[in-house]
C-alpha cells in the first residue's frame, strides 16, 4: 500500500468530516503532499466551494504530509494554527498543494526535544490553475 493509499483509508476514521467532503490525496511523498477535493456537495449559496472546505483540505496537509516524512509510531503532529486568505471563489474541484522543507532538521529536533515546530504553506487552485486560497499552517511533531 502506497502513503497516498494509506492516508486516503485511515482520513475516513481519523478526520471522518474531512472523508466526507471527498479530500482525498493524490500525490504523497516525504516533503510533498496534494490533497484534491469537489466542489460537488461541498457547495455554498453563491454556487462556490464552502469556505470551511477549503479550510479543511488546506489543514490536513499538515498532518499527511507527515505520514512518508516521519515515523509516526514514535511520532505524532498537531496544528497549532492555520492563517488562510482566499483570494478568488472556487468554482471548481480544488487541488491543495504544500511541499515540506527542513525534514532532516525537524527529525533531529524531535529526537533532541521531543517536539518540534514546522511551517506549512499551501496553495490551493482551481481545475483551470487558478490560485483560490493560500494558507500558512503552524504544525508540531512531537514524540509518542
Amino acid at each position: 500500500m502506497t502513503h497516498r493509499d494509506a492516508f486516503n483509508a485511515a482520513l475516513a476514521h481519523l478526520v471522518p468530516q474531512a472523508h466526507r467532503m471527498g479530500v482525498r490525496a493524490v500525490e504523497l511523498e516525504p516533503g510533498r503532499i496534494a490533497c484534491r477535493v469537489p466542489l460537488d456537495g461541498n457547495g455554498n449559496h453563491i454556487g462556490t466551494m464552502y469556505a470551511g472546505v477549503l479550510f479543511t483540505v488546506a489543514e490536513v496537509l499538515g498532518g499527511g504530509i507527515c505520514l512518508p516524512s516521519f515515523d509516526l509510531t514514535r511520532y505524532y503532529p498537531v496544528v497549532r494554527s492555520v492563517r488562510i486568505d482566499f483570494t478568488k471563489p472556487a468554482r471548481t474541484d480544488v487541488v491543495a498543494e504544500a511541499a515540506l522543507d527542513g525534514i532532516e532538521a525537524i527529525r533531529t529536533e524531535v529526537q533532541a526535544h521531543g517536539r518540534a515546530d514546522f511551517t506549512l504553506n499551501a496553495t490551493l487552485r482551481d481545475t483551470t490553475g487558478i490560485v483560490v486560497a493560500s494558507t500558512e499552517g503552524a504544525y508540531q511533531l512531537r514524540a509518542r
